[in-house]
């Protein structure tokens, strides 16, 4: 997992970081982190009704850390540096984990999301690395964080 970052890492870690602020996108992931955390396929298509801004902002959230995962898994950026200035995308995998194999199996695309399923089992390696443990407790505790209905 470890490789050398570069001025070129930092930099795209930086521009990664104001797209992540733009007031669309920013409003996606509180919405995200605060109401998204569907343990069924029935209960992720109840969420992601076709047309809502809920649909839209599951869909904006998941494909920019697919993007993100996809420099990562692709040799563009340092993994080591970008596990190093935070924890997002653990989170938007802890959330989509419990639905992802159905979600495949649904609609027919076995490598949906790979990139950051590969990407955050990685992290979920580095937190260990950390304390045995961790990403189990992470994923928990983020789980934990949704909104109560």
């Amino acid at each position: 997992m470890s490789q050398h970052a570069t001025f070129d890492d930092a930099n795209l870690i930086l521009r990664l970081y104001e797209i992540r602020r733009e007031e669309r996108l920013r409003e996606a992931r509180r919405w995200f982190a605060r109401n998204f955390g569907p343990a069924t396929l029935a209960e992720y298509r109840a969420i992601c009704t076709p047309g809502t801004d809920e649909d839209e902002y599951v869909r904006m959230v998941i494909s920019y850390y697919e993007m993100v995962a996809s420099f990562i898994t692709k040799g563009v950026l340092s993994t080591d540096l970008y596990f190093a200035t935070g924890g997002e995308l653990g989170l938007v995998y802890s959330r989509l984990e419990p639905v992802l194999a159905e979600l495949r199996a649904a609609t027919g695309h076995p490598g949906m999301y790979k990139n950051l399923e590969i990407v955050a089992r990685q992290y979920g390696e580095y937190l260990d690395a950390q304390a045995p443990g961790n990403w189990e407790g992470f994923k928990k505790r983020t789980r934990g964080m949704i909104l109560a209905k």
